[in-house]
């Protein structure tokens, strides 16, 4: 039974990891735009890839850390604006309210250069080839940009038990 399911899917097997969500979520946070960010896609993937040296993060959704991701590279980039819209809302199924303490943890490892031992990927994204997206910092997160006060038990954290 094991090989007919294993043959059905072509032994196609994977676990989405944030970056499956990062790639679908980056697409719809730039169909508004006419062309295509790179700086938004390389600094939400340097976001995100700066959540594998913390184990912190471990208890958020792989989907949480790439909305996060997304959302914190928009903010970065773009002040003027809301980083979170209807769009982004659909495609992810989440309310900035949802994200939000992943987002300020997210902004606090940002900015946290000096006490991470680990600075392979700061040292990646600060080439040109990556726009030096590394060097630059977001802006203090007010809470405006969270629609509504985040639960005290969030649903978006893994469960221990």
């Amino acid at each position: 039974m094991e090989c007919q399911v294993l043959n059905g899917l072509g032994y196609n097997l994977s676990v989405p990891t944030t970056k499956t969500f990062l790639r679908r979520f980056l697409r719809a946070a730039q169909a508004s735009h006419k062309a295509p960010s790179v700086t938004l896609g390389y600094l939400a993937n340097y976001l995100a890839e700066l959540t594998l040296t913390n184990y912190n993060f471990l208890r958020f959704l792989p989907s949480v850390v790439a909305a996060s991701a997304v959302f914190l590279a928009r903010w970065t980039l773009d002040q003027s604006d809301l980083p979170w819209n209807c769009t982004l809302e659909h495609y992810t199924s989440y309310k900035s309210s949802d994200i939000q303490i992943c987002v300020c943890a997210l902004w606090e490892l940002q900015g946290n250069t000096s006490r991470c031992p680990l600075n392979a990927i700061r040292e990646k994204y600060q080439h040109k080839k990556f726009e030096c997206v590394a060097n630059m910092l977001s802006p203090e997160l007010a809470q405006s940009l969270f629609s509504r006060q985040a639960n005290d038990t969030n649903p978006l954290l893994i469960n221990d038990s």
